[in-house]
């Protein structure tokens, strides 16, 4: 019996997940990262949790301006994704939940997020300290800088002594030159 009948044998009569199922060794608990329909991250996070779903959707406060006022509004902070905690053999009720696009995986296996990674994410956001999404960066990375005086300089992000640096590569003349960057000017090119 495939993972589909799996999922569709742990229902209830009205559709839900049943979640007193007994655990076996591959059945516990882990959190996914759910990919959601632009700008329903809340709408998908009610209905989740409506069906019994434990949800997490990271927020943090951003300032918006507008033409008469200034204001503070929560806004995810990873847009389009949320955190739902499930069995891995019971995704079929996540994945058919309105505004969800997909569970995050390998293929069409869904992978759960590290445990580790989930519980520094949980603290980050339970502190109450200013939280700001940043871009996930790594040396030997193209990418664009968006702010400073290198507006629109395009290169590979290097790092030295602990330091970033935007590397502009001359191709023909096989030479290069660096700049030393500030990394929250860069943005990953696409």
């Amino acid at each position: 019996m495939g993972s589909r009948n799996l999922a569709e044998d742990r229902m209830n009569s009205e559709g839900e997940p049943e979640h007193d199922a007994p655990l076996s060794e591959n059945s516990q608990l882990s959190w996914f990262a759910i990919r959601v329909r632009p700008n329903s991250e809340r709408v998908s996070t009610d209905l989740l949790e409506r069906k019994g779903y434990e949800v997490f959707l990271p927020t943090y406060q951003a300032r918006r301006q507008w033409s008469d006022r200034i204001k503070i509004i929560d806004r995810p902070l990873f847009p389009g994704y949320l955190f739902c905690r499930f069995r891995v053999s019971d995704w079929l009720p996540v994945a058919r939940t309105q505004g969800v696009v997909y569970i995050v995986g390998s293929g069409s296996v869904p992978v759960p997020v590290e445990e580790q990674e989930m519980a520094s994410l949980r603290t980050m956001v339970a502190s109450g300290l200013p939280l700001t999404p940043v871009a996930f960066l790594h040396a030997g990375q193209k990418v664009r800088i968006e702010r400073g005086p290198l507006t629109g300089v395009e290169g590979v992000l290097t790092e030295f002594k602990k330091r970033y640096r935007v590397t502009v590569c001359i191709s023909i003349l096989q030479r290069s030159v660096a700049a030393e960057i500030d990394v929250e000017w860069v943005r990953p090119c696409r």
